[in-house]
């Protein structure tokens, strides 16, 4: 059965993969929106980071990387980078908007390099390797969080996770 206009897919397989990285920062802020109030300082064992430390973390990567391996795509990050790795940020807001800004370096960085037909400078061969990374990592850590979570007495229910999470990856684009 033939496509009909609005179940074509995406323009391009790059589209398709930029799209793929938006979701995920969506789900991550969703994820970090979902966290009780006093669920940032939940750590999985004594001399794990909490919560608020991970999600920091995961912005500080992405930046870091982008610096590496796309420094042509973001020259004011050498002056933006955060100045620690694991910082236990205690604003929802503030964390949030972090994670938007890393997630458009992100974005931006590979788009570019992927026109520009150049490999990333030092860790990837091809830009969507890195991409690739960055949501494997990230996903580790959403597990991580919530697992942290979880021993803290704070678990997310599936009920309110799914909407959030799951249901953000296979939604369809209208």
């Amino acid at each position: 059965m033939p496509n009909t206009p609005d179940q074509r897919l995406p323009e391009t397989l790059l589209d398709a993969l930029l799209d793929s990285w938006d979701r995920n920062n969506t789900i991550l802020v969703n994820l970090l929106r979902a966290v009780p109030d006093d669920g940032l300082d939940a750590r999985a064992m004594a001399g794990s980071p909490c919560v608020a430390e991970m999600f920091t973390h995961i912005h500080y990567v992405r930046l870091v990387f982008v610096s590496e391996d796309a420094p042509e795509f973001a020259p004011d990050l050498a002056n933006s980078l955060p100045k620690e790795e694991w910082v236990a940020e205690r604003d929802p807001a503030r964390i949030a908007q972090l994670l938007n800004h890393s997630a458009k370096v992100v974005r931006y960085a590979v788009k570019d390099k992927i026109a520009a037909r150049r490999q990333m400078d030092l860790h990837y061969d091809h830009p969507i390797l890195f991409l690739q990374h960055m949501i494997w990592h990230e996903g580790y850590h959403h597990g991580q969080i919530k697992l942290a979570l979880k021993l803290a007495g704070h678990p997310i229910p599936d009920a309110q996770a799914g909407p959030v999470t799951w249901r953000v990856w296979m939604r369809k684009n209208d």
